[in-house]
C-alpha cells in the first residue's frame, strides 16, 4: 500500500471517530472535517477581546465545490463552535487538508 493510501486510511479513521459534520450550502450530504474555534487574545495586555477565529478543516478530496461565500452550519453547542458561518477564506495547508476560515453569522 502506498504512503498516500495509508495516510488516507488514517484520516478516514480519525474523521469517523473524532470528526464533526457540517452542512454546506448546495451540498446534499454533510461534509466531514474538524471544527476549531480558538480564542484570539491580544499579544499585549490583559483585555479579553472575545475574538474567535473559527476554522473548519477538510480533506482536499472532500473539499471539491466548497468555496468562499457559501454558508456552513455546524450542529454543535455554541461554546464548541456550533452555529451559522460564511466561508471567508480557503487555505490549503500542504498536507492534504484545506482550512476554511469562517465568519460567524449572527
Amino acid at each position: 500500500m502506498a504512503w498516500r493510501d495509508q495516510v488516507a486510511d488514517m484520516d478516514a479513521s480519525l474523521l469517523d471517530e473524532l470528526g464533526d459534520e457540517v452542512e454546506v450550502e448546495g451540498f446534499d450530504k454533510p461534509v466531514s472535517g474538524f471544527m476549531s474555534v480558538p480564542w484570539q487574545q491580544p499579544k499585549v495586555g490583559t483585555i479579553n477581546t472575545g475574538l474567535r477565529q473559527p476554522v473548519f478543516s477538510v480533506r482536499v478530496s472532500d473539499a471539491a465545490g466548497i468555496k468562499e461565500g457559501l454558508h456552513l452550519v455546524c450542529d454543535l453547542a455554541p461554546a464548541d463552535g456550533g452555529g451559522r458561518y460564511i466561508i471567508a477564506r480557503r487555505d490549503p495547508d500542504g498536507t492534504g487538508w484545506i482550512n476554511f476560515a469562517l465568519r460567524e453569522v449572527r
